[in-house]
């Protein structure tokens, strides 16, 4: 059996201000920084047997923050936006706004990644996990994608925590802050 915490890191700079934030890296801040501290409380009352992130500075720092340091993995980054990556995400054009929202499944965007590739990419790091408790700090896109693959479409708030068991297909819990 494979649990898998999904942990999307606390808000960023560009979380704030609206923008698409790929595979750029902008800092938590202030709150994002709480928000990491405060996930502690909430995850430090189960153990785990392994703990992983994306790379990324922003899912590192709130791991470091929330729990302790993590194993990094570059397959647990958010989707690569490409072009989009920084866009705001009131005045993107309305496409890619629906792309993102609608039809995720047939998202690609210019000079980025599709979600097929970045599909692909997320469950070759699922997949090749052990059986026990993973706690995961990672992306809004991912774990938005991994509960579409469940069934439930719906995009998590910074510092929001999903536990899923992975092998039975289902989803535990979504606590968001």
């Amino acid at each position: 059996m494979r649990e898998l915490w999904l942990v999307r890191h606390g808000e960023t700079v560009w979380n704030a201000e609206h923008r698409l934030t790929g595979w750029a890296d902008p800092p938590l801040t202030e709150l994002g920084e709480r928000q990491a501290q405060c996930l502690g409380d909430f995850l430090r009352e189960q153990s785990y047997d392994a703990v992983w992130s994306s790379d990324l500075e922003r899912a590192w720092r709130t791991a470091e923050l929330a729990f302790g340091i993590p194993r990094r993995d570059r397959r647990l980054r958010e989707i690569d936006f490409g072009e989009l990556d920084g866009l705001d995400w009131r005045t993107l054009d309305a496409c890619w706004r629906e792309g993102l929202l609608h039809r995720f499944d047939e998202f690609h965007p210019p000079g980025g990644e599709s979600t097929g590739s970045f599909t692909e990419r997320v469950l070759d790091f699922i997949e090749e996990l052990p059986s026990g408790r993973h706690l995961v700090f990672t992306h809004g896109g991912v774990v938005r994608l991994m509960l579409r693959l469940l069934g439930q479409d719906q995009f998590l708030p910074n510092a929001s925590v999903a536990c899923l068991r992975w092998d039975e297909r289902a989803i535990l819990s979504v606590r968001q802050p």
